[in-house]
């Protein structure tokens, strides 16, 4: 039966409803999380127990899952290439939380809040390397290869963030490619190794990766805008983090490309300043100009790209839930 977007609710209930389609195969993905990452140091435990609680609704399994039954059939493999993409992810997040000194995330306090930046600079370490330990245990090395490559590319694009930290005439261009490394190369490349382990032709699994890009570069453009207009109790995690950091998002560059002179002049002052209170006049500034609805506007263009490609797919459940992730990308609470 066809499945509608929730109009209301909590944050994250539609992904909470859609996982009942792959209910089963999610279960077996968190318990080999935990059984992959169980020391027999209590001192790891404990961490890891607690940055298991960043697991949220696990969007990249459900992508490999979903791109993998919507395209040909599941198997063991794609229990442990969710699991693999989960703590990748996972990784990614303790690092950044380092790189931003962020103490909130999933609403409660990050690891380097907790226990500073050593623990977690470490644990996400750990992480990564019992990712490419699990990945080794498939037959094939294509997907080690993938995983390999990916995140080279998201350690590229933070690098290249950083790189560009407090330029304030950061273009879109470049802005682009730091999200599709950082974020969006990994959806691809879960939706590609879910496709390619169930058996999928090559048209089949091109649409997914493409998909895959789409949806998470729109997905880092709506965390951008909700680190501008969004609500720390809404969103559960640390925001204004970006201007405060030097980041200039999408929003932030449209205004300064497209607002009246003394406008822009301002920003860029407010940009440059250290007052306490300068996400909150920043935020004032922009709200009122149409560069939150412009950078709205790209990420709804993203996802109607991504939900275009899932038509070479066969009807299915699976095609379906796909379509509603997208849809639910653009239009999670703020």
């Amino acid at each position: 039966m066809p499945i509608h977007m929730a109009k209301a609710g909590p944050p994250f209930s539609v992904l909470d409803s859609l996982g009942e389609t792959v209910r089963s195969e999610l279960d077996a993905v968190q318990k080999l999380f935990d059984r992959e990452l169980n020391s027999e140091l209590p001192s790891v435990n404990t961490l890891c127990k607690h940055v298991s609680r960043f697991r949220g609704k696990m969007l990249r399994p459900l992508l490999v899952l979903l791109a993998g039954k919507a395209s040909g059939k599941l198997s063991d493999a794609h229990t442990v290439l969710a699991t693999v993409v989960e703590m990748v992810h996972m990784a990614t997040l303790v690092h950044d939380d380092v790189l931003d000194d962020a103490e909130l995330r999933r609403k409660g306090a990050t690891i380097n809040h907790l226990r500073g930046n050593e623990a977690a600079v470490l644990l996400g370490d750990y992480l990564i390397s019992h990712s490419f330990h699990l990945c080794s245990s498939l037959d094939s090395q294509f997907a080690s290869r993938v995983i390999g490559r990916t995140t080279n590319q998201v350690c590229e694009g933070e690098l290249l963030q950083i790189h560009n930290r407090n330029n304030l005439d950061l273009d879109e261009e470049t802005y682009l490619q730091i999200i599709t490394c950082k974020t969006a190369v990994l959806c691809a490349a879960c939706c590609l190794l879910g496709a390619t382990f169930a058996g999928a032709d090559e048209t089949a699994i091109e649409n997914l990766r493409q998909y895959g890009l789409c949806l998470g570069t729109a997905f880092q453009i709506q965390d951008d805008i909700l680190d501008i207009v969004g609500t720390e109790s809404t969103v559960g995690k640390t925001l204004g983090l970006d201007v405060q950091k030097g980041k200039l998002t999408l929003p932030i560059i449209h205004f300064l490309r497209t607002a009246p002179q003394e406008h822009r002049t301002l920003l860029r002052s407010l940009l440059r300043s250290h007052e306490s209170d300068k996400v909150d006049r920043i935020r004032n500034l922009i709200l009122p100009s149409d560069s939150v609805e412009y950078a709205s506007g790209q990420a709804r263009k993203l996802i109607s790209r991504a939900r275009a490609g899932l038509k070479v797919l066969p009807e299915s459940p699976s095609r379906q839930i796909l379509d509603t992730m997208a849809e639910f990308v653009v239009t999670r609470p703020m």
